[in-house]
């Protein structure tokens, strides 16, 4: 996947982009330089990345406002699919929306996220001079569970791994669980029970205990936009 072409030059692009802001930033921050050019970096493609979610979090509220009247379709048409499936599209056209237009943006967005990542864990077979690198005293390029310096880099990472759990677990009760919610009482008229998909967001810690620190950086960063961003938008965005 790295390799592909255009992901590869992606990667290329933000390597060189990240140098440039770690020399930038090495007067100022000393230490604390390439770190901070990490996180400056995944700031700075999340402000690319905000029209998609705008489109997003649109898309979200479409879907809302229309699911009662899924609801009584489906209620309505259960036994014959054909006609089900016509009412349901007519419904989503007249609602200028579609079930799959929450999708696109996020798929919009895999590309450049994956080119992100790869260079803050050196993938593509290039190794990335931003991991020799150190943050903090820990290098760049360690990882929690694979570092020679055992003990050593054990507080950086329980500081920034337990606040990658904390944006999880506020992901989960801000976003998740109120749009279960919502999405429930407009359809059924019931409150949901809340199902396994909620605990998702706490994959990222687990993968946060695998990958270099830089990697780690990137997602408390990208996280802590994404929460941040989804709630500011779902608060001002009309419904």
């Amino acid at each position: 996947m790295y390799s592909f072409g255009p992901i590869a030059a992606a990667m290329s692009l933000l390597s060189t982009i990240l140098s440039g802001l770690a020399a930038w930033l090495t007067p100022l921050t000393a230490g604390l330089s390439f770190g901070l050019a990490v996180v400056l970096l995944t700031v700075a493609v999340r402000l690319v990345l905000v029209p998609l979610g705008v489109a997003q979090v649109r898309a979200e509220k479409a879907r809302a406002r229309i699911a009662p009247r899924l609801a009584d379709i489906t209620a309505e048409h259960r036994n014959d699919p054909q006609r089900l499936v016509a009412e349901q599209r007519k419904a989503y056209e007249e609602a200028g929306t579609s079930p799959l237009a929450g999708c696109m943006p996020a798929l919009l967005q895999m590309p450049v996220v994956i080119a992100l990542y790869g260079v803050f864990i050196g993938a593509g077979g290039v190794d990335e001079p931003l991991l020799t690198h150190t943050f903090a005293g820990v290098e760049l390029g360690a990882t929690m569970l694979g570092s020679a310096e055992g003990l050593l880099v054990a507080p950086v990472f329980a500081v920034l791994v337990g606040l990658i759990a904390l944006v999880a677990w506020a992901n989960r009760q801000y976003l998740m669980l109120p749009m279960m919610r919502a999405n429930a009482a407009a359809a059924e008229g019931r409150p949901p029970v809340p199902g396994v998909l909620t605990y998702l967001q706490f994959v990222t810690v687990v993968v946060a205990v695998f990958v270099p620190l830089a990697a780690v950086l990137y997602l408390l960063t990208s996280t802590s936009w994404a929460l941040g961003e989804r709630l500011v938008l779902r608060r001002i965005l009309p419904d």
